[in-house]
């Protein structure tokens, strides 16, 4: 497969430090408002609109866009974590880095969970599991969508922690000529996952909410194993980027194939909804973001207030789901008039975003900064003046 370089300023096959990309964290916000207005679209979490015909064409419009926030994030997951690299760093200084990311979020999201809706939380065999991010490798529907339910996705990015020092061992070893091959190769390695569960795997009984059993909806979309299709197809992009293999696709194109693949997944069959018709079209549209960055041309993603709520996206991801319960509980399912609902929506989006604004400034932001950063090696004592003739050779004098 042959491909042409990027038109962006060469780039060294590796970086001593590597060039920021805030444009990436500038599209973090609007995967997590995906998700969050995915929610607001099923009636168990808000969809407050009295227009049967408006809800039915809001929860249409909306019904894949959780599935394509979280295919986006765990590609992002790959491609990030390759680009910023940090050669010969200690294993230790990078999990704890890593944990640090999302386990004090996680741990303080999960409490909150526990006390507002004790009354109908399960026992500990469900939320032990949840709380060490295990939940998503138990195929029990009531335990993988357990406590807070977006937490779920912590437990694939759990494990990618785990595994990228030995994937990114692998990734750099491919020949940069063969990297477009191995993207192929792991794209279809996800569609043949996806359709050995499709026709494997029991389809019946149907889940209440979607169109497959539990199994099935188990396998192709909580398991973390196979969600690292996602994950290593951001690692070799990454490395296409900065091997300068990239093709100059520019963003507006592989943003309208993202739109062409968001339509083709309300027409697949549902499970392949869920990633297998999204996949391509959002790791060129990543790449192409990030080549865009690294040449210095304006994007309109990396302004200041877009990073800022890029930045505070992790915050909001989390705790949208708990504001929205909380919301629901409160208005005990009533249902409002078109212009009142939609307003309603946006004063729930408003406050997900301070709610997830506090979880960044007074758990994430401060944890990462008092231990995530790498630690210094302690100065070594300065020995006390000896005499000469008493067992010492005098220091030497400071040169200059």
């Amino acid at each position: 497969m042959s491909s042409k370089p990027t038109h962006a300023p060469p780039m060294p096959t590796t970086f001593e430090k590597p060039p920021k990309l805030p444009s990436l964290t500038g599209m973090r916000f609007i995967a997590a408002a995906l998700v969050f207005f995915f929610h607001t679209s099923l009636a168990k979490m808000l969809n407050p609109f009295e227009d049967g015909d408006f809800a039915h064409g809001y929860s249409l419009v909306l019904s894949k866009a959780g599935w394509l926030g979280v295919c986006f994030f765990f590609v992002l997951s790959g491609f990030v974590m390759t680009w910023s690299a940090r050669p010969g760093e200690p294993l230790g200084g990078f999990y704890r880095r890593r944990l640090l990311k999302i386990f004090p979020n996680h741990v303080v999201t999960w409490a909150i969970a526990m006390v507002l809706f004790a009354s109908t939380m399960p026992g500990i065999s469900v939320w032990l599991p949840n709380l060490f991010l295990l939940h998503s490798w138990i195929p029990d529907l009531d335990t993988f969508v357990s406590v807070n339910q977006p937490s779920w996705s912590l437990c694939s990015e759990l494990l990618f922690y785990l595994l990228f020092p030995l994937l990114a061992t692998v990734v750099r070893r491919i020949p940069a000529a063969r990297l477009w091959w191995w993207a192929g190769a792991v794209v279809a390695g996800l569609v043949v996952a996806q359709t050995a569960i499709y026709t494997l795997v029991p389809g019946t009984p149907h889940l209440a909410e979607w169109p497959l059993s539990e199994w099935q909806w188990w396998l192709s979309y909580n398991f973390p194993p196979l969600r690292l299709f996602e994950f290593a197809l951001g690692m070799l992009m990454a490395r296409i980027l900065r091997t300068r293999q990239w093709i100059p696709v520019s963003p507006l194109l592989a943003a309208a194939l993202t739109v062409a693949g968001y339509v083709a997944a309300l027409f697949v069959p549902w499970q392949f909804g869920l990633n297998a018709t999204t996949v391509v079209p959002l790791a060129l549209l990543i790449t192409s973001v990030a080549a865009r960055d690294v040449s210095g041309r304006a994007t309109g993603l990396s302004g200041r207030k877009m990073v800022w709520l890029g930045e505070i996206s992790f915050g909001f991801y989390l705790t949208h789901f708990l504001v929205l319960l909380g919301i629901q509980q409160v208005l005990a399912d009533r249902r409002f008039p078109t212009p009142a609902a939609l307003l309603l929506v946006l004063g729930a989006f408003v406050l997900c975003q301070v709610a997830g604004w506090l979880l960044y400034v007074c758990v994430e932001r401060p944890a990462m900064r008092r231990w995530g950063r790498p630690r210094r090696p302690r100065p070594r004592p300065v020995p006390l003046a000896v005499p000469k003739g008493h067992g010492a050779e005098p220091e030497p004098e400071p040169v200059g």
